[in-house]
């Protein structure tokens, strides 16, 4: 059975019991602080690139992350 889709408060909880902020997030991904802050308030669509691969990673969405190098690698969504 699949793991259900995280709420973004649910996410950031995660980010917070990993010890992952957002800053460190966004430097894992290659991205600003900002993009991360406005993926976790639900400003962003994530349909593809940086941010989608974000809110894989985070569980936030399904689908595939498309990124190289994932910080965790699966953990991070098996975790939930």
């Amino acid at each position: 059975m699949r793991n259900p889709l995280r709420t973004h408060a649910q996410a950031l909880q995660w980010m917070d019991e990993q010890g992952l902020s957002k800053s460190e997030l966004a430097r894992r991904f290659g991205v600003t602080p900002s993009l991360v802050h406005a993926i976790l308030r639900g400003e962003k669509a994530c349909r593809r690139g940086a941010s989608h691969n974000i809110a894989v990673f985070l569980g936030l969405k399904r689908g595939q992350a498309t990124a190289t190098k994932q910080p965790y690698g699966r953990a991070g969504r098996e975790a939930a």
